[in-house]
């Protein structure tokens, strides 16, 4: 179901404080008025040849937003004085889609120069990839400039883990301001896209040292995974996150996790823990789509407003991947990422 781009503003306005006051939907209008659909040009050129790339820029904004704001961070490449947050546990050889950024960056820069910050290109990509993939659109609101530095040691402590228990998943997102309906509405995110081995191949064979697999996990699925993830095998392997429609944003991901057949630790453990006050916000989004992306919708539009820069603060970036009048910048060894 497709929603108007301005169909939750009242619902939204609930949520403005701080930061998000001082963005705004129409940031853009004179300075680049087809900004959102010059983003969108681009996204649908890359999905002709990578089916995925829609659930890799959505999870771009995620990791951008989560370790010091949603600043455009995570695109700087290394230099001699930035560590790259690409290189980051829950990042390197994870994270894709930096080459798309890369193009609508020069299609915007073409068309509206130092104009658009690469943190905005993250935010109406995340929007525009979901609505590509058949899920909901809304308004975003724009006004971020892009950061001067980027953190890899907070990348490391603040991105979370696929190994977490609920408690500490709760507890992850409530250190960025997210409460337990927005974990559960953004793990839906994982209704389409890609996950490597290396993220749930414990799980197959030996589940909190036990030898034995989990128990949460449907025994089809379980067999179909160790198929893709043999023991000793390819940890960069991929295999779909959601096994039934895995291109397409819809509510199969918590359909999916009644059955047992989350395939990520915690994605099942939002519905297979002993008491989980999610388990019931899991069976609500699984009977009626609308509700879940209602609250996908809001909640994405609050995690949009983590630690945004504005007004004076930071820069416009002209290359995503390096600050403006840095001539020193080193390649970021190439990374080679599966989402």
């Amino acid at each position: 179901m497709a929603f108007s781009r301005y169909f939750l503003v009242t619902l939204i306005s609930a949520f403005v404080v701080g930061g998000f006051a001082q963005l705004t939907p129409t940031f853009y209008n004179e300075t680049c008025p087809n900004v959102t659909s010059i983003v969108r040009g681009v996204i649908e050129g890359a999905l002709q040849t990578d089916p995925r790339i829609t659930a890799s820029l959505l999870r771009l904004h995620f990791h951008d937003c989560f370790v010091i704001g949603c600043d455009g961070s995570l695109l700087l490449d290394n230099t001699a004085t930035i560590e790259s947050e690409k290189e980051a546990g829950g990042n390197n050889n994870s994270v894709r889609g930096f080459e798309v950024v890369d193009d609508i960056k020069t299609a915007l820069e073409n068309a509206c120069p130092g104009t658009v910050s690469c943190a905005d290109i993250l935010a109406i990509a995340a929007e525009e990839s979901v609505n590509l993939s058949s899920g909901p659109s809304w308004t975003v609101r724009l006004g971020r400039r892009d950061s001067l530095i980027a953190n890899r040691t907070l990348a490391n402590e603040n991105l979370p883990s696929p190994f977490l228990t609920l408690d500490q998943l709760k507890a992850n997102f409530l250190k960025q301001g997210l409460n337990t309906t927005d974990l559960v509405a953004l793990s839906g995110g994982h209704t389409f896209g890609r996950a490597q081995c290396r993220f749930f191949s414990t799980r197959l064979y030996d589940f909190n040292s036990t030898g034995s697999p989990d128990p949460s996990l449907n025994t089809t699925l379980l067999q179909t995974l160790r198929q893709i993830c043999p023991q000793g095998g390819n940890d960069s392997a991929v295999t779909n996150l959601d096994q039934s429609t895995p291109d397409v944003f819809d509510k199969k991901y918590f359909s999916n996790l009644l059955l047992e057949n989350g395939v990520l630790q915690t994605d099942q453990e939002l519905y297979s823990t002993s008491g989980a006050d999610t388990a019931p916000i899991v069976d609500a989004y699984s009977a009626n789509q609308t509700a879940f992306f209602n609250s996908f919708v809001v909640s994405m539009i609050k995690m949009g407003n983590i630690g945004v820069l504005t007004a004076t603060q930071g820069e416009i970036r002209s290359n995503c991947r390096k600050v403006n009048g840095d001539i020193s910048r080193l390649s970021s060894g190439g990374l080679v990422a599966e989402y």
